[in-house]
């Protein structure tokens, strides 16, 4: 994690307007085609969850603006983001919260999140920390729009995202993903590369 030079960043005056605004953050919903990408996960007998959770989280920590945060205060930005994500117990209708460090690879990371998901018997085992993204997965509903409580602190630059029950379509399939984010940082433009590099990535997986 490095400091922002504020005097020479150009996002200085655009960081500072949104930062006092009553709610800084925002949230885009818009569909995703996992055609590819569900049959490819499938074929490997890989959690879709722990997947896409991978795929968001390498296509996201691509994009400086989703790797920025504020420390002490401070405009920050971090050189690797790892991962947050509920994980649902379907006896107890409970969630636990479940942190899995970024490994380089897809085939890492499902074995390494099973395998931390499996140990974990608290639902919660320490506070939220500021180099993650959260995910919250919502597959009983295919959503169109989604709205997230708040803790009421500005400061909280953590981008979440969420996705909803996936649907087909035209012979494709597609899934409700949503992104929240602090606009002191990310502007549409930066949700938009997010959304571009996204497919590409679910469309050329193998």
């Amino acid at each position: 994690m490095k400091y922002i030079d504020v005097s020479t960043w150009k996002r200085a005056m655009h960081c500072e307007a949104f930062r006092n605004s009553v709610q800084p953050q925002y949230c885009v919903t818009f569909n995703v085609d996992i055609t590819n990408f569900l049959s490819q996960v499938k074929k490997r007998r890989f959690s879709f969850t722990f997947s896409f959770v991978y795929a968001v989280t390498k296509c996201a920590n691509e994009i400086e603006e989703f790797r920025c945060r504020f420390v002490d205060g401070k405009p920050a930005i971090f050189e690797t983001i790892n991962t947050s994500f509920t994980y649902f117990n379907e006896t107890t209708e409970l969630f636990k919260v479940v942190n899995v460090p970024m490994q380089e690879t897809i085939e890492d990371y499902v074995v390494l999140a099973k395998k931390t998901e499996e140990n974990q018997t608290d639902y919660f085992v320490a506070p939220m920390a500021n180099d993650i993204y959260q995910f919250s997965p919502f597959p009983w509903v295919s959503y169109t729009h989604i709205s997230h409580t708040e803790s009421g602190k500005k400061d909280n630059a953590i981008p979440l995202f969420d996705w909803g029950k996936f649907y087909e379509k035209d012979g494709k399939i597609y899934l409700p993903f949503s992104v929240q984010v602090h606009h002191s940082f990310i502007d549409g433009v930066h949700i938009g590369k997010l959304a571009e590099k996204l497919q590409c990535y679910l469309d050329s997986f193998e």
